[in-house]
């Protein structure tokens, strides 16, 4: 009779650890599709934006909040829009009718941990992302006869 009253309470901590401990697995298997799902999106941005860029009028505005359809978290600092003229060389002053191509990229992108696994030091500090980049030759900017939803 003594023996089962000083073990009443072992089973409840042997619960309360093993639940620690599959919680911070589970939540770090969350974490990480979280993580995969976010770098999906940035490629997928990305090459939207490219998109945009090549069929819409130079504007660096419009393609990034078409991009934020994907990834709200991104501002104009992470996305950098380059337009090409006809020798391919990066121009500022390419209008519609002389730009040949684009490069959208994503740049200085971190991704937050929001889940105990990686631990304590880990789960404060963000986790820069790889770049992304997406490279398109220029179709008809300014007007797209199929969808001219895509730059309003």
């Amino acid at each position: 009779m003594t023996t089962r009253k000083k073990q009443e309470g072992a089973t409840i901590v042997e619960f309360a650890l093993v639940l620690l401990i599959y919680l911070t697995f589970v939540l770090g298997i969350i974490d990480f599709s979280r993580m995969l799902w976010t770098w999906n999106a940035a490629n997928e941005a990305t090459r939207w934006g490219a998109r945009v860029a090549v069929v819409c009028d130079r504007g660096a505005g419009v393609v990034l909040s078409r991009m934020r359809t994907f990834l709200p978290q991104l501002t104009a600092a992470n996305v950098v829009v380059d337009w090409y003229d006809a020798a391919g060389n990066i121009s500022a002053a390419c209008t519609a009718a002389s730009c040949s191509a684009v490069n959208v990229r994503i740049v200085n992108l971190d991704y937050q941990w929001v889940s105990p696994v990686a631990g304590a030091a880990a789960a404060v500090a963000p986790i820069p992302m790889p770049g992304f980049s997406t490279y398109l030759p220029r179709e008809i900017m300014g007007q797209d006869p199929g969808s001219p939803a895509v730059c309003s």
